[in-house]
């Protein structure tokens, strides 16, 4: 069985995403680039097996597509009320809502405090690219049904992650 007859569609992405990743260019440029190429290609849940669309109770997972040295592509799947940490990137990073919504709360550091700056709902559909140092964010399934979303990052993640670091919210007192 070929890559294309297991993930439709993947044999296509990989070499759109192949050409707007192999040019130099600026990341929050390649990053729209990519967002475009999510936009025109709009994969479908079909990516993964119905295996892989189930999830897990343990918390979100990840099924890595493709990784090569200009980017990575991975799915993610969300069950409800499922999140991650505070982080932020190393790398671009474009992702595509395939099934579900996706909130994402948006982060940005006053002084020394980490603050909510925006919070946003992002139904199947939606296409996003982002870039360091402006990405600061937690991700999220708030809905009653399973999330599935696709990340395209500017790294090759088959050995690790593109997490820069972790955050902790402070309490404040009043």
């Amino acid at each position: 069985m070929t890559v294309s007859t297991l993930r439709p569609g993947l044999t296509e992405l990989i070499k759109r995403l192949s050409q707007c990743t192999g040019r130099p260019s600026e990341p929050l440029v390649t990053a729209q680039a990519a967002a475009t190429v999510l936009t025109e290609l709009r994969p479908t849940p079909q990516l993964l097996t119905a295996a892989e669309r189930a999830g897990s109770p343990e918390g979100y997972t990840r099924t890595t597509l493709h990784a090569e040295s200009a980017f990575s592509i991975v799915a993610l799947v969300w069950r409800p009320g499922q999140l991650t940490e505070i982080h932020d990137h190393l790398v671009w990073c474009t992702f595509l809502v395939l099934q579900g919504t996706e909130t994402e709360t948006i982060f940005d550091i006053d002084g020394d405090r980490l603050v909510r700056k925006a919070q946003r709902q992002r139904p199947a559909g939606s296409v996003s690219g982002v870039a360091p140092p402006d990405d600061i964010h937690q991700v999220h399934n708030a809905g009653d049904t399973i999330a599935i979303t696709l990340h395209v990052y500017g790294a090759d993640l088959s050995k690790g992650t593109s997490v820069r670091r972790n955050y902790r919210m402070r309490a404040t007192s009043r």
